[in-house]
């Protein structure tokens, strides 16, 4: 993805944490930037920084190894609270040791930083069995994106991927629906809460997801009609959570309702639910 240098020269000379968390704060901090672009853009910037931080001992780089962004970072849909959701992806060729210290390099300044980190290292190999033994990963798998390494790696990762999962899709759809129906009960539907997760409710980001891979497997087509708009909208919403991602916890709820239910919307009030997502994600997926 093309990414956006918010860096002042010292931070662009600084590849540790200090100087990332310093454009980070910055760009977090610029009124006009909100939303699908401020998404973008603090992925631009992460992905510049971990490449960095992959490129710092470039003189003992083993060969045949990438980094791969996956799920909503591989997206490019990065905000302030999402986990940074990483695949070391080597060819096996590499002493383990070698591995072991470039992996070190990545994730322990991310951990300085206190940011949520949601790693792996794996060979294609065994990415692909994890993915077949796990549709969560799978799913991330499919938006994996090229951070830093060898570029033909991610690729031929990528385009293994979408084939297993277009191989498989006939099991997969199945365990799709299961999943999106259990979500939905644990979360309530978007449209119809005072304070939805957008995320997890039936109709948020989850079901955006959800409805990408469905077209993915060619056995159905996703919506079109209102979908980006509905997406867009829902990438803008999670603005008014700032206070609680400043402050480090999520919206407090009322007693009684558990997590993701909230109170129900009166009639009338507050944004009608996205529907391009919501009845497109029950239609194909959800039924």
């Amino acid at each position: 993805m093309a990414s956006v240098d918010v860096r002042t020269e010292a931070e662009a000379e600084d590849t540790g944490p200090s100087g990332y968390a310093a454009a980070r704060l910055r760009l977090l901090q610029e009124e006009p930037r909100s939303g699908p672009p401020r998404r973008s853009a603090l992925s631009g910037l992460t992905d510049d920084w971990l490449a960095g931080l992959f490129q710092a001992g470039s003189e003992k780089m083993p060969r045949g190894v990438a980094l791969v962004a996956v799920g909503g970072y591989g997206r490019g849909e990065l905000s302030p609270r999402s986990d940074l959701d990483l695949l070391l992806l080597h060819d096996g060729s590499a002493d383990t040791a070698e591995i072991a210290a470039l992996a070190d390099r990545l994730w322990y300044p991310v951990w300085d930083l206190g940011l949520a980190l949601d790693h792996s290292v794996r060979t294609p190999g065994e990415a692909r069995k994890t993915a077949a033994d796990d549709l969560k990963a799978h799913l991330g798998l499919l938006d994996a994106r090229h951070v830093a390494g060898d570029l033909g790696l991610t690729a031929g990762l990528r385009t293994t991927v979408l084939a297993d999962w277009r191989n498989q899709a006939p099991k997969r759809l199945p365990e799709l629906r299961e999943l999106c129906e259990e979500r939905a009960v644990r979360h309530g539907e978007l449209g119809h809460l005072l304070e939805p997760d957008l995320k997890e409710a039936r109709g948020g980001l989850r079901d955006v997801t959800a409805l990408r891979a469905v077209a993915a497997s060619w056995l159905a087509d996703a919506p079109r009609e209102g979908l980006a708009d509905a997406r867009r909208r829902l990438l803008r919403r999670p603005r008014r959570a700032a206070p609680h991602h400043r402050a480090g916890h999520r919206p407090a709820r009322p007693p009684g309702t558990g997590p993701g239910r909230g109170r129900a919307r009166p009639a009338g009030r507050g944004h009608a639910a996205p529907t391009g997502v919501r009845g497109g994600a029950r239609r194909l997926v959800c039924q």
